[in-house]
């Protein structure tokens, strides 16, 4: 195995891609001081306030001299994060999708001409004091209707949110809690009410579209109006059970799947791995007319102008200055840096900056070009192809449930650190290295640390990869938090509470 990478040709840094120690000889290097696997090692000597080359873009400035072989991180590296764009340049660049044969999952066509690649019934409640409820019907219907072969079980998904909110922040929860009731994984749903919420029941069915006479895929009550929620959720099920069994897997172009990409505990392997994978199967993806998602806005500052250059058109790329510049508004707004990531774990993974943690992150949105800009909560436009942003925080939880109310059927979430989380939608959990994939092989789907073995061919293990996704697009398998029933949703909470 090789001991040090240097991403870029332009690059004054590489990655130790094993534990180095002080004084060790490597490439031409003298190491200073040990060195963890995942972290950087100054190549040549950076003088004091120069820039720091990684990806072939800046990731922050020296803080003094550093020499070469020294270990370059958060104490002789600082962010130089920029300010807004006021104005802005785009040098637009070309998307060559790699060449690649037609493609097919075996997906469930809905009655509105939408395809799901699981066939669940959910469950939502529109206020936190009903989840208990909601739950507890959940698990008396899958005791009822276990899992077959064209069922894939009744689930709820709780949230702390729908009452004491007003304005925008109740709107936000209104509109992620309508695109899981709309979504194309769901061939049935149910509806829990308290019955006094500020999330009342008729405004929560109007954002979704849904009405009374839904074709039997919906079913809604208010617990304050029935003598037992739990009897009446239950009998509710049944019928939505019967209505989605009725749907069968068939034949679907790969163009209609979106995936959103995630990651979440990255580490210095990240950037070079698991999330360049991810981006090649966005590749493949989009260049069969597929849609990808990413979101994470605060994981995009410091690599701006990497999106700009790739938006379809002026107007687009204006909606990305928005996004960041929103964002970063945000931040100001609750007297908060914007430069605060990364996390604990990423620093110990090998993570400097967040120009050093968004550019490894940009990784996994491929080439194609970026087409859509979507606010917090709204569905994206499968025709349009290629990659949409999602206004959302880099929050695991919040951005990944962002991604599925904007469509996303599947999620490819890469980690070095690891997490058993997972989201309405199956999530395929990617590991950076292998040594993860050993240890946790209960939260793991792929390993893409075996990019780092010698002769390693990253277009075959990315075939490897698209056609996993593929298999569990068609039931064929199933990822890991299906498997250890780890679901869950978050709602983005910014506003006061009653």
């Amino acid at each position: 195995m090789r001991s040090l990478l240097q991403i870029h040709p332009s690059d004054n840094v590489v990655v130790a891609l094993r534990p180095l120690q002080a004084g060790e000889q490597v490439d031409g290097l003298t190491l200073a001081t040990d060195v963890p696997a995942g972290h950087k090692v100054a190549r040549v000597a950076i003088a004091a306030g120069s820039p720091v080359i990684k990806y072939g873009h800046t990731i922050g400035s020296a803080k003094s001299d550093i020499g070469a072989g020294q270990h370059v991180h958060t104490h002789n590296l600082a962010s130089t994060l920029g300010q807004d764009w006021s104005t802005y340049a785009r040098s637009p660049v070309r998307f060559s999708p790699p060449p690649t044969e037609k493609r097919f999952f075996d997906g469930y066509r809905r009655a509105d001409g939408r395809v799901g690649v699981r066939n669940e019934v959910w469950i939502i409640p529109t206020v936190g004091c009903v989840n208990q409820a909601s739950a507890k019907i959940a698990e008396q219907a899958n005791r009822q209707f276990p899992t077959s072969e064209n069922f894939d079980g009744v689930h709820a998904y709780p949230h702390p949110f729908g009452c004491s909110q007003l304005g925008g922040d109740l709107e936000n929860t209104r509109h992620v809690l309508a695109g899981l009731l709309k979504h194309p994984n769901a061939a049935a749903v149910l509806v829990i009410g308290l019955g006094c919420e500020n999330n009342q029941m008729k405004e929560l069915l109007a954002e979704a579209g849904a009405t009374a006479a839904n074709d039997g895929r919906l079913r809604y009550f208010s617990a304050q109006d029935v003598p037992d929620e739990i009897e009446a959720g239950v009998e509710a099920v049944i019928k939505l059970v019967e209505y989605a069994k009725q749907f069968k897997r068939q034949p679907v172009p790969a163009s209609e799947l979106m995936l959103a990409m995630k990651c979440g505990g990255s580490d210095g392997f990240s950037g070079i791995t698991a999330n360049p994978l991810v981006g090649r199967v966005a590749d493949r993806l989009t260049a069969q007319g597929g849609t990808t998602i990413l979101s994470e806005v605060p994981e995009m500052f410091g690599a701006e102008q990497v999106l700009l250059d790739r938006a379809s058109d002026e107007a687009t790329a204006a909606k990305i200055v928005w996004l960041v510049n929103d964002f970063r508004e945000y931040f100001r707004s609750y007297d908060q840096p914007i430069d605060e990531n990364p996390s604990p774990g990423n620093k110990a993974g090998g993570l400097s900056s967040n120009a050093d943690k968004s550019l490894g992150c940009l990784q996994k949105a491929g080439d194609a070009p970026i087409k859509q800009v979507l606010e917090y909560g709204r569905p994206a436009t499968p025709s349009l192809g290629g990659v949409a942003l999602v206004n959302a925080p880099g929050n695991d939880g919040v951005s990944s449930t962002a991604m599925t109310v904007a469509g996303a059927h599947l999620i490819l979430f890469t980690t070095g650190r690891g997490t058993p989380m997972g989201f309405p939608v199956p999530t395929i959990k990617i590991a950076s290295n292998a040594d993860l994939a050993q240890r946790k092989p209960s939260w793991i789907d792929f390993n893409a640390g075996k990019l780092l073995e010698d002769g390693a061919n990253p277009s075959a293990v990315a075939d490897e990869l698209f056609d996993l996704v593929l298999d569990i697009a068609s039931g064929r398998k199933r990822t890991r938090n299906e498997i250890n029933g780890n679901r869950e949703i978050a709602i983005w909470k910014d506003g006061v509470t009653l």
